[in-house]
């Protein structure tokens, strides 16, 4: 990755980030679906934090709950990729890939966990080991994916 412009890195991490965070959904949607599990609010109360702090309108309630529900996902990408584009901005050489899939996943970790406690959405302070690991996982998933775009993205 050192020898590549910024603009490549930009676009390579984009497509990471794309791919990890597909990966890190599809491995949640199968944890929903075998434990039968509900969804999370977490991502729609995240997005009301979000406005009702930057004092943004999402409408009628009817309305703003359906904005809520599409913003929420969305922020997840774009949790993502900004995740992969900075790792691929910043770490200018080629890292095995469980080592960069170990930093991106965590790095996904905290850019979801850190604003959801900083909005006092969820206080990951308290959960249980199992609501750990349900967190975890799927941010495992999101790193090994985008750290193997990134490896087959640099061509070398």
């Amino acid at each position: 990755m050192n020898r590549t412009l910024p603009a490549d890195r930009l676009l390579s991490g984009t497509l990471a980030g794309l791919a990890g965070s597909s990966a890190l959904n599809v491995v949640t949607y199968l944890d929903m679906a075998v434990r039968a599990r509900p969804t999370s609010s977490t991502p729609e109360e995240t997005v009301r934090r979000l406005a009702d702090t930057a004092h943004v309108p999402l409408g009628p309630e009817d309305r703003a709950a359906n904005r809520r529900a599409g913003l929420g996902p969305l922020l997840g990408y774009v949790s993502g990729v900004a995740t992969a584009v900075g790792y691929a901005l910043l770490v200018r050489r080629r890292l095995p890939v469980p080592v960069a899939a170990g930093l991106l996943g965590v790095g996904a970790m905290v850019g979801s966990d850190a604003p959801i406690a900083a909005l006092r959405v969820s206080d990951p302070r308290t959960w249980s080991a199992g609501s750990w690991l349900s967190d975890l996982v799927p941010h495992l998933a999101y790193g090994l994916a985008a750290a193997v775009t990134l490896d087959r993205l640099s061509g070398d």
